[in-house]
């Protein structure tokens, strides 16, 4: 077979794919369509897509839930969450996907329905949008199939519905699109592209997940280089041109993330409250790295064991990552000969990603990962290398579409192919033998042998399945490329031998739940809760062993589904003066102290066990009773009465240690001294002695997130001050009988309100400047966006029109 002469071409229009069957795209979407349901197919009969080990279980359907409650009650996007931790911003602490798409189609189908034909729709995603990618890079049909088959199909794509981690599936669904509008801004010239590359940027930035965004635009970035260098094609592209179209590029990615103000630049403003603030260095950046080990999971996924057989380094796995036996065949096949240039260059490019975004995966393992640390902004408030394993999977896709077009044009090698044979012999020999598992125990230690051979089962199966998928990789080209087949059917085996290779291992990672009015149901205990006057808060812990695998209800996030308000709970982006107050560091170890329950309004304590956790004054109030999740539930009412706000007779002022030092000493009365930070705009006069507690009582008349009325039943006397039983932050107004007041932060984490003499009533409100001026930036930065779409449709319909 000739080559092309190493001459470059004069510049022509950009390269066609090759010819495919008719109506290509909408046949590829319905293969991808057909996958992603051979997977999902339970949703439709109205299964919601969660499991106990996943995120969304314990955490994403209580966020999501109340923002769509809000929304449906408000007509607006909470600002405000009251539930967890003492309360915290809704969008500046960051819930989930609030201003991504899917927040809509939860508005419209509900909560439970929209979450999980979300996560259905970015996998098809996922894969048509490789299918894109790889048509305008010009491969076939049939390989550009295979490759969007394999990548959606694979485990850093299709096993991240297991943990929950939909942003992570939004912007590994988004990286793909984003490459094919660079593939048609900087190599093709199209100025639409521009428009379009900023708003898939600006959807990344909404996802939000700040990670992944950044390891994608580093993809786009390389890419983006590698084609205005004019390596992307074998037709020359002048120097003025590629510099010309790579600023674009940049000019595109800079809209994309204006495009997402509306969420951080409210998290930019909450970054010195977070108890990330600082970042939180080296062993908390390396956390979660990727193993080297586990690189055999690439190819057989039982090797460190599926889900709850998991025996590796990291302690939890509820993602794979397999890549896919016959996927990894075909990659190594794309490294052979190839008559177009800019082919092979392609080639080498997306090796060359694979191999530094593995180092890059496996974080603390190698040297690699220390001139990241040092290099890369933001990396030390990330955590999880291993996250990377999403470009891994990308790059190894692109690397078997490539190899399948081998495939498909009759130019796979034999020699290559007896070497598969012999490596496949070899994975069900050693797999089938036990010394595989052998090779786990060694690395295990003494401490996790048991936990290897309690997989030894699974892995001895699980090798001789992977050596099967590749002798049928092998034999499918060799069919091929002995023409005792077409190439069209050749390529359908190909596609449907990926899938089904990636599917008998990923369908163990979908694990549907009952429709969350079932998942969630409320029980005796909650209805009890639900009867009773409010605000309040509950401090719910697991103290025995649970029927229910993370049962939500029980130290996690399960109560806000039912409008009651946790003392914790599960966020990991709480305020950091709450960690302190809470001693997060000792364990939460404040949680027992009485003087903690009275700061924090805490007036139950649910547990599944009968025991009263140690604290003879503890009540039962009610039940047993068992929740959705398979727990006994029982209801212990503390021994005195606590409030929302309460007023005190005097004020003082200290910094924070000593504040702390003194609202948890149990010989303090909270009721009987306000104690600001040093740092709260209040005038106090020195304190000799404590007067004793006031008999006013303050009455909270009007309560929702973000919004309370509080009425006291006498005027307050001179120098007292209210306590309010919410986390202080920046955005929360007071109003005195009518005129604005002054919110100062107190007993470390709280609210402090300096009353007026004969004050009797007093409105607080939350308002979030920074959202409002963050959707104002983003509706400009869209509106920008679009200009530039529409204006570059309109120019490349113009140029083409000349042509």
């Amino acid at each position: 077979m000739t080559r092309s002469p190493d001459v470059a071409a004069p510049v022509g229009p950009p390269p066609a794919a090759p010819p495919g069957p008719r109506f290509a795209l909408g046949w590829a979407a319905l293969i991808h369509a057909v996958c992603t349901l051979a997977l999902g197919f339970p949703a439709l009969a109205g299964k919601f897509l969660v499991n106990p080990y996943s995120d969304q279980y314990i955490a994403g359907y209580p966020f999501r839930e109340f923002a769509r409650s809000h929304w449906h009650r408000f007509g607006e996007i909470p600002q405000w969450n009251p539930y967890l931790f003492g309360g915290m911003p809704f969008v500046d602490a960051m819930h989930g996907d609030t201003f991504y798409p899917t927040a809509a189609l939860r508005i419209l189908i509900g909560t439970d329905a929209g979450m999980t034909w979300g996560l259905l729709l970015h996998v098809f995603l996922a894969g048509l949008f490789t299918f894109v990618f790889l048509r305008a890079i010009g491969l076939s049909f049939f390989a550009a199939v295979v490759g969007g088959v394999a990548y959606q199909m694979g485990g850093n794509v299709a096993g991240l519905v297991s943990p929950g981690h939909d942003g992570k599936m939004f912007i590994a669904a988004l990286l793909p699109l984003a490459l094919y509008f660079v593939v048609r801004g900087v190599r093709d010239g199209r100025k639409a592209s521009w428009g379009a590359l900023a708003i898939v940027v600006g959807l990344a930035v909404l996802s939000p997940h700040p990670q992944l965004l950044q390891y994608m635009l580093l993809v786009t970035g390389a890419f983006a280089l590698f084609l205005a260098l004019g390596y992307g094609s074998d037709s020359t592209l002048a120097r003025r041109d590629g510099v010309v179209r790579l600023g674009a590029a940049l000019s595109s990615v800079a809209v994309g993330m204006v495009i997402g103000a509306i969420q951080f630049w409210p998290v930019k403003t909450y970054e010195p409250f977070s108890p990330r603030a600082g970042g939180k260095g080296w062993e908390h950046a390396v956390s979660y790295s990727l193993p080297p080990e586990e690189t055999l999971n690439f190819m057989i996924p039982q090797f460190t064991g599926i889900l709850d057989k998991y025996w590796g380094r990291n302690g939890i796995h509820f993602h794979s990552e397999y890549i896919g036996a016959a996927v990894l065949f075909l990659a190594g096949l794309a490294l052979g000969a190839w008559t177009l240039r800019s082919h092979k260059r392609i080639v080498w490019f997306f090796l060359g990603a694979f191999v530094i975004s593995l180092l890059w995966a496996m974080g603390g393992y190698t040297p690699f990962y220390s001139l990241v640390y040092a290099l890369v902004p933001g990396t030390k408030y990330f955590r999880a290398p291993s996250t990377m394993l999403f470009v891994v999977s990308f790059c190894a896709a692109v690397l078997a579409a490539f190899g399948s077009e081998r495939i498909v044009r009759l130019e796979n090698r034999r020699r290559y192919a007896i070497g598969w044979i012999i490596a496949a012999v070899l994975i069900g020999l050693l797999g089938a033998s036990g010394a595989l598992t052998n090779v786990g125990v060694s690395i295990a230690g003494a401490e996790r042998a048991d936990y290897v051979m309690a997989n030894d089962g699974a892995l001895r199966a699980g090798a001789l399945r992977s050596m099967l998928f590749i002798l049928m990789a092998v034999g499918i080209a060799f069919v091929v490329s002995t023409r005792r087949v077409s190439r069209d059917l050749g390529g359908t085996l190909l596609i449907l031998l990926v899938a089904l290779d990636c599917a008998s291992v990923l369908r163990q990672y979908w694990q549907f739940s009952e429709p969350a009015e079932i998942t969630y149901a409320s029980n005796p205990v909650i209805d009890y809760l639900k009867k009773q006057p409010g605000p309040y808060r509950v401090l719910s812990l697991q103290t025995a062993p649970s029927e229910g695998v993370h049962d939500p209800l029980l130290n996690y996030d399960g109560l806000m589904v039912h409008g009651i308000a946790n003392v914790l709970g599960y966020h990991g982006n709480e305020l950091g003066a709450y960690d302190r107050l809470a001693g997060k560091d000792d364990g939460f170890r404040q949680v027992a102290n009485p003087n903690f329950w009275r700061l924090l309004n805490m007036r139950y304590v649910l547990t599944n066990s009968p025991d009263n956790i140690g604290i003879k004054e503890l009540k039962q109030v009610a039940g047993p009773a068992r929740d959705a999740s398979g727990s006994e539930l029982y209801l212990h009412e503390i021994p005195f009465e606590t409030s929302y706000a309460w007023v005190t007779p005097a004020m003082a002022k200290a910094d924070e240690a000593s504040v702390m030092a003194t609202v948890l000493d149990p010989r303090f009365d909270v009721r009987r001294a306000t104690v600001f930070d040093s740092s709260a705009a209040v005038k106090v006069e020195p304190l000799t002695n404590l007067p004793e507690p006031l008999a006013i009582r303050a009455t909270v008349k009007d309560y929702s997130p973000g919004r309370a009325t509080i009425e006291l039943d006498g005027p307050a006397p001179p120098g007292s001050a209210l306590m309010v039983s919410e986390n202080c932050y920046p955005g929360w107004t007071a109003t005195i009988d009518g005129k604005t007041a002054t919110i100062g932060k107190a007993a470390v984490s709280l609210m402090g309100i300096a009353l007026p003499a004969g004050a009797r009533k007093v409105q607080l409100q939350f308002t979030n400047p920074p959202y409002e001026t963050g959707k104002s930036v983003t509706l400009m930065a869209l509106a920008a966006a679009l200009l530039m779409l529409a204006g570059g449709t309109l120019l490349d319909r113009r140029r083409a029109s000349s042509v």
